[in-house]
């Protein structure tokens, strides 16, 4: 251990070594100049003539003659600091020492603090950023498009974007209160039932994926009062109802005309037979696939087509053969790509509301002089066929095929087990119903068709 008073000369002259050496700062006996030695003040010479100022101290323990381990704290390298510099920042840290103040600790709790600092500044920034709500419910409806069907994304962005966005907007997630979502809902208009059960059931999904992915940490929704269900609807159309509306769909703008037609036909659901496409179905199969990933159960569905669907058809193949202007139209030459239900030929149609109203407009001329029908909806004519084919004395099980149901038969361990696909029962089941359709249309015609005890449908 060497001792020197540590000044400019002292460090110049310091020689590197084979090890690491220190030189305390010390008269020694000798003159100053002024100088205040300070007890602790160091300096570090290296192997490589590296130079580095410290400061070394002991602290006493309160209330005892003990002290504390010896600690050692940096103070800079030669070069970066002067060896005043360097003994002025001693002198500090020993007033520091002096007034039982540990200066290492304090260099700790203030690396600490500015860490906290820090931290608390990246949350503030992160909630005032990406967890604004309508970040967050942006990277929810991001997610839940990739494996959610057209219909149900479209509902969900509604509930969203419509109800919940506009009364949340640039709040933080995390912060925002049972109070604040309720305040939201409250919003929508109390007559607006099925509108409050659907925004809250999106609410619901959206705050448990961000409870999930930890961008909150407590959920408010399954405490609150969920919206009184909706009664089930049970209208089934009656005969003479269908048979305005089918007349209806003969003056109402194509493809619409028969998209209502395929509805009636088949009793698939609305956004399906707007889906269809041409390489769905194949007209020598008198088949239609909807696939897995388009069919709402996620459960592939084999649609027997009965002659007039086929028909409806031929005559949308025609059109659009007649609009690519072909030399030859043939309506047996089904197109092998692109939607069957379509305004312009490129994509599927979408406009339910519209049509549907236009629809009505022309329901209302067919029964002008007679009682105007009772307010229906389209999925009233999935329910109409449903219980026309129990009419007809189809077997329930087959009903369940044919409307692509995972339920009653079809569920739990049975469905696991039952994979029979009931596809010729479903054909004579859909074709039977065609021919109802028509006899109805007919009147005066005397329809042949005799339902038989299992389900199978024949001429009589």
């Amino acid at each position: 251990m060497a001792m020197a008073l540590i000044t400019k000369r002292a460090v110049d002259a310091a020689k590197a070594a084979d090890a690491d050496y220190f030189i305390f700062d010390d008269a020694c006996g000798k003159p100053t100049g002024g100088i205040e030695v300070v007890k602790g003040f160091m300096l570090k010479v290296t192997p490589k003539g590296k130079k580095v100022y410290f400061y070394q101290y002991r602290l006493a323990r309160a209330g005892t003659a003990d002290k504390t381990p010896m600690r050692r704290i940096t103070l800079g390298k030669h070069g970066d600091l002067t060896p005043d510099e360097a003994r002025e920042r001693a002198k500090e840290l020993a007033a520091m020492v002096a007034q039982g103040i540990d200066p290492r600790q304090r260099e700790l709790d203030a690396i600490a603090a500015a860490d906290a600092e820090k931290a608390a500044a990246e949350a503030r920034a992160r909630l005032e950023g990406e967890l604004v709500f309508e970040k967050v419910a942006a990277r929810w409806l991001e997610e839940y498009e990739l494996d959610h069907r057209p219909t149900s994304v479209g509902q969900a962005k509604v509930s969203i974007n419509k109800y919940l966005v506009p009364k949340l907007r640039g709040k933080p997630m995390p912060h925002i209160t049972k109070a604040d979502l309720q305040a939201a809902f409250d919003k929508i208009p109390a007559k607006q039932k099925a509108t409050r059960q659907q925004v809250f059931a999106y609410a619901s999904i959206l705050w448990r994926w961000a409870l999930e992915r930890g961008d909150i940490q407590d959920n408010p929704v399954p405490s609150m009062a969920k919206p009184k269900a909706l009664k089930a609807r049970d209208r089934v159309l009656g005969d003479d109802e269908l048979v305005s509306i089918w007349r209806a769909t003969v003056t109402l703008r194509e493809p619409l005309g028969a998209f209502y037609r395929l509805l009636m036909l088949t009793g698939q659901r609305r956004e399906e037979v707007a889906g269809m496409t041409w390489a769905q179905v194949d007209r020598a199969a008198a088949a239609w696939i909807i696939p897995a990933d388009k069919a709402k159960n996620k459960v592939q569905h084999i649609v027997p087509l009965a002659p007039g669907v086929v028909e409806e058809l031929d005559r949308l193949a025609l059109a659009r053969q007649v609009k690519a202007k072909v030399n030859k139209p043939d309506p047996k030459q089904w197109p092998q790509t692109g939607p069957v239900i379509s305004i312009r030929g490129k994509l599927p149609i979408s406009c339910f509301s519209q049509a549907k109203t236009a629809l009505d407009a022309e329901v209302a001329k067919v029964r002008q002089n007679i009682e105007p029908i009772t307010p229906w909806r389209v999925h009233d004519l999935r329910r109409t066929l449903a219980t026309g084919l129990q009419r007809l004395g189809i077997r329930f099980e087959v009903t369940e095929a044919v409307l692509n149901h995972v339920s009653g038969a079809r569920s739990g361990v049975a469905g696991i087990y039952q994979r029979y696909d009931w596809r010729d029962e479903k054909q004579s089941a859909l074709v039977a119903w065609a021919q109802h359709v028509q006899g109805i249309l007919r009147p005066a015609e005397q329809s042949n068709v005799v339902a038989l005890d299992r389900g199978k449908v024949v001429a009589a």
